[in-house]
């Protein structure tokens, strides 16, 4: 859904277009969203509802942010990934730059050494893209 008078620029379909590119072609994914660093989701793929991307966003955001906590305490480094566990799955959450971070649904059939390795190309191929104009922008756009 895009705000009136609101075109929504190259650089932001392509974003998009890679959010929804991941999800297509990672085996074993149901569903990505980007979130910025303020916890608002700036993309998501098509398979996600918007009120429970929302919901989902505002998890991923916290979730990072307590993995954040445990490394202030710990001088183990900073967080990279967290992955959560369900009984038919997982929640991955994986830093982006620009303090932006990707939450990814897959099945519990999934290796999850692959698709550690696909958000590592995704974040590579999204830290090249994502500016502090571009994530303004994909907060009104997001949806498009």
């Amino acid at each position: 859904m895009t705000a009136p008078g609101f075109d929504v620029s190259a650089e932001a379909k392509n974003f998009n277009w890679l959010v929804k590119r991941f999800t297509d072609d990672t085996a074993g994914v149901h569903a990505t969203m980007a979130v910025s660093s303020d916890g608002l989701l700036i993309a998501l793929s098509p398979e996600l509802e918007r009120a429970n991307a929302d919901r989902l966003a505002a998890i991923c955001s916290t979730t990072l942010n307590l993995a954040h906590g445990v490394a202030e305490s710990y001088p183990l480094g900073e967080p990279d990934k967290v992955v959560i566990e369900l009984a038919q799955g997982y929640l991955l959450i994986c830093t982006l730059s620009m303090g932006c971070v990707l939450g990814v649904l897959a099945s519990n059939q999934v290796s999850l050494g692959t698709v550690a390795y696909e958000i590592a190309v995704f974040a590579n191929r999204a830290s090249e893209a994502l500016s502090p104009g571009l994530i303004k922008e994909l907060k009104h756009t997001v949806g498009s």
